[in-house]
């Protein structure tokens, strides 16, 4: 059976009574998936069940086919994301997508609604704010994919760049910063002390995203990773090494949970 079928079935038994509007809601949640090409299926239908659209990863993907998927999305997403492209992609990415904007720090490109004023993100969509904290400069492609990726989805941003723990009368100079928090998303690299120092601090929720920067002992992330899972300090949730992108989207789901809890 085809899905246009399919779906003319599933109307028809709602037309007839035989199945509830709100259960035919729940089975268009796990419906809608267009092919594109022999190499991709796009989950149009993922932000009905998580809140969020499918993203692009980029890495492992041909300019060309990154390109198709993206224009295959956005008939049907007001924001079209891929992340993890790197300059050289983007370049022949470019004439392919019209009105395509990079973000060369976080590495990523989107297609944004039509609505958005030319060079601006998305009008804030949710309540909350997600404050974003790098322990150095080193970590900040980490930082802003997370904070694009918050700022794309529609999630108040403030960042706080280079506090890490070694000069630590930087970050305690900025506590209004961790106080006006509703999530943290705290990165770091080297030992990863920094989520621990700020989870000290907040009476919110702090995520950790550990950054594969480092001396040799850091192990590509994995020694600000075990520090991260190890802390001390509750309230501390940890993604995977240089995840930012990761970070945010849990961040948008604790401030989207908060607020369905609000309105009922």
């Amino acid at each position: 059976m085809s899905q246009p079928e399919a779906l003319q079935n599933l109307l028809n038994a709602v037309a007839l009574g035989e199945i509830s509007p709100e259960n035919a809601l729940d089975k268009l949640k796990h419906f809608d998936f267009e092919p594109v090409a022999d190499f991709a299926k796009i989950d149009h239908h993922r932000s009905l069940r998580t809140g969020f659209p499918e993203v692009i990863w980029g890495p492992g993907k041909t300019p060309e086919q990154i390109a198709h998927i993206m224009t295959a999305m956005r008939q049907r997403n007001p924001v079209v994301m891929a992340t993890r492209i790197t300059p050289e992609v983007y370049e022949k990415l470019q004439p392919q997508v019209p009105g395509l904007r990079y973000f060369e720090l976080a590495r990523i490109c989107a297609l944004v609604q039509s609505s958005a004023a030319d060079g601006e993100m998305p009008e804030v969509q949710h309540e909350g704010a997600i404050s974003l904290l790098s322990a150095g400069t080193a970590d900040l492609a980490v930082a802003e994919e997370a904070a694009v990726t918050a700022e794309l989805s529609g999630f108040r941003v403030n960042r706080l760049w280079d506090v890490g723990v070694a000069g630590i009368h930087r970050l305690l100079s900025n506590r209004q910063v961790i106080q006006e928090a509703d999530v943290l998303i705290v990165v770091a690299g080297m030992e990863g002390a920094l989520p621990s120092v700020v989870a000290g601090l907040a009476d919110c929720p702090v995520i950790a995203v550990p950054t594969s920067i480092g001396y040799g002992a850091n192990f590509g992330g994995l020694a600000p990773l075990l520090t991260m899972l190890n802390s001390c300090a509750a309230g501390i949730g940890v993604v995977n090494i240089d995840n930012g992108f990761g970070a945010a989207i849990l961040a948008g789901q604790i401030l989207r949970t908060a607020q369905r809890l609000k309105d009922r």
